[in-house]
């Protein structure tokens, strides 16, 4: 047996081998959901407080414009935090 991958034939049909590769490529992407879902939900939470003064059965013009443009700013602010925490990231790990 390798470090990369393992027999979990006990837990796997047929006995096959579950790559850690592919075990970590899985959980990247939960993770990525996950960290989705989380900025959707707050993204949400924040423009509703924001934006709907009183809510009702639909959202006046001055509503959805309201909503469209908090979201513009949010998923932007987001995405310069993404890409400076990013930059900094790749030159911590370049000084090592």
């Amino acid at each position: 047996m390798d470090g990369f991958s393992s027999d979990f034939s006990s837990g796997v049909p047929g006995g096959a081998k579950v790559d850690a590769g592919m075990i970590m490529e899985q959980v990247k992407l939960q993770i990525a959901v996950a960290n989705a879902q989380e900025l959707l939900q707050r993204m949400t939470d924040k423009c509703f407080r924001k934006c709907i003064g009183k809510p009702g059965s639909s959202l006046d013009n001055s509503e959805q414009k309201c909503i469209a443009m908090c979201m513009d700013r949010y998923m932007d602010a987001w995405n310069t935090v993404s890409r400076t925490y990013n930059s900094r990231l790749q030159r911590e790990r370049a000084r090592m």
